[in-house]
């Protein structure tokens, strides 16, 4: 058996469509060709947004294109015990500061950038223009109901690191060394939010925990997560956590170059399942 593992960690907040088949196609295909393993992970952290029968519909559609995944699937919303420490832990180092801003403060904020020069934008959008940082208390007890920040710059400079690697799968599907320096780090992801006022943890704190958690050797998934990567090697690091190599595949995207998002239901897998299409043909329309 090989030592490769990875997974495909849906939300289930609406049908999985064109995109998701491909990534989840591919990432058994390889698992499948190496002799390692496949898993599913139900990133249903946001309860504000999943719904059973989006996650009851995940597993059909799979099951229908022909993925079998070799343990039990994971489900984040079990997994909020070990989101909790992991947040106490950097609460504890003060790395974690807690920010009142809406989404409005910092478009704001942000509204009015020096003379020729454009807002920046990061993986979570507008990068945080740091209003609270240096005035929100980082003491006491955690504010678990409050969204909580990463102080980048202050975890940066407790790594005592200048850049940061990870390895990434490249065309040929050839290993290749990425490096991120901090002061890219600093202007292109900023503090990004690891917990929110209104659920336990994020998506970056999660998807972290959760791949060393699986186990997860290689974690393959579209290339516009490739910037959030960086945050998650630093977590990683913070952490002490390892890092798994990186495929950022391409993306499907319809027909004036858009990539497909969940509410584009006329993609969606159930609907040309309805249609007759067959896995086969969901292969084809996908390049695989």
């Amino acid at each position: 058996m090989s030592d490769f593992i990875t997974r495909f960690a849906p939300s289930p907040t609406g049908p999985l469509h064109l995109g998701h088949a491909y990534s989840a196609l591919l990432a058994h295909d390889m698992a499948r060709a190496s002799g390692g393993k496949f898993l599913l992970r139900i990133e249903d952290i946001d309860n504000t947004r999943s719904r059973p029968k989006w996650e009851e519909q995940i597993y059909d559609d799979l099951t229908w294109l022909g993925i079998t995944w070799d343990s039990e699937p994971m489900r984040q919303s079990d997994r909020l015990s070990a989101y909790k420490p992991a947040l106490h832990a950097l609460w504890d180092r003060q790395l974690l500061f807690p920010c009142d801003c809406t989404r409005r403060d910092i478009q704001t904020a942000m509204s009015a950038p020096q003379e020729g020069v454009s807002p920046a934008y990061g993986p979570d959008g507008l990068i945080y223009p740091g209003t609270c940082r240096a005035i929100a208390p980082r003491t006491g007890r955690i504010p678990e109901q409050k969204t909580l920040r990463l102080d980048l710059r202050e975890a940066l400079s407790e790594t005592e690191k200048t850049s940061f690697e990870f390895q990434e799968i490249g065309p040929e599907f050839s290993e290749q060394t990425q490096s991120v320096t901090c002061l890219e780090l600093l202007s292109t992801v900023g503090d990004v939010i690891l917990s929110r006022k209104d659920f336990l943890g994020s998506y970056h704190l999660s998807v972290v925990l959760d791949d060393a958690a699986q186990g997860i050797t290689h974690v393959i998934r579209g290339h516009d997560l490739f910037e959030a990567t960086k945050i998650h090697v630093v977590l990683q690091t913070l952490l002490g956590l390892p890092t798994p190599t990186y495929y950022h595949h391409r993306l499907i995207r319809d027909e004036h170059g858009k990539r497909l998002a969940k509410r584009d239901d006329a993609r969606a897998i159930a609907k040309y399942r309805a249609e007759g299409s067959t896995p086969a043909d969901i292969r084809k329309m996908v390049g695989l």
